[in-house]
């Protein structure tokens, strides 16, 4: 093989896996995570989670708390407020990236998990490895520290292990 046909198939090569690479991981929405996370197999994960502040999160913010804060800090409407929403609906955190999840959903499965477009089939969640690299995240401190910190107006001192056992929501051992 000649240089020249070397070097194309080896552009070829290098652009075939950047655009692999590429791909846009889509939020779903926790009505797609229902559909598998809400049984006693499951843990009943859906349920935890729709029982819990996560989800509510977007309602807070037509609370009286939230309109004092919202009146005294010149912001109209704090449902409506992208400072406001970035950390109580995975939706708004999504953007154009937000498939069929909504804003009303508040902090669902995917502002912790990632995106699960691409991971959200059985076939690739009963494999850890392949569903990482089809973007689950396995969260830790940093991810609940995007939300939990000194930018939130309301902040208290964020304890990561007691956090983290009031959202626990493991699958039960085979």
């Amino acid at each position: 093989m000649n240089t020249r046909k070397v070097l194309l198939l080896a552009i070829f090569m290098v652009s075939a896996a950047c655009f692999v690479q590429a791909q846009t991981f889509k939020y779903i929405g926790a009505g797609k995570c229902k559909m598998c996370h809400n049984t006693e197999k499951s843990g009943q994960q859906f349920k935890i989670w729709s029982e819990s502040k996560h989800a509510g999160a977007f309602l807070t913010l037509s609370g009286e708390k939230a309109k004092d804060y919202a009146k005294k800090n010149h912001i109209a409407d704090a449902s409506k407020e992208p400072k406001c929403l970035k950390c109580h609906s995975t939706a708004a955190m999504a953007g154009s990236l937000a498939e069929t999840v909504t804003v009303e959903e508040g902090v669902s499965c995917e502002s912790c998990h990632g995106p699960g477009s691409a991971y959200k089939s059985i076939s690739i969640m009963k494999d850890l490895e392949l569903s990482k690299k089809n973007g689950l995240i396995i969260p830790d401190q940093k991810t609940c520290e995007k939300c939990h910190n000194k930018e939130n107006p309301f902040y208290k001192p964020f304890d990561y292990k007691a956090g983290v056992a009031k959202i626990a929501h493991p699958r039960p051992k085979s």
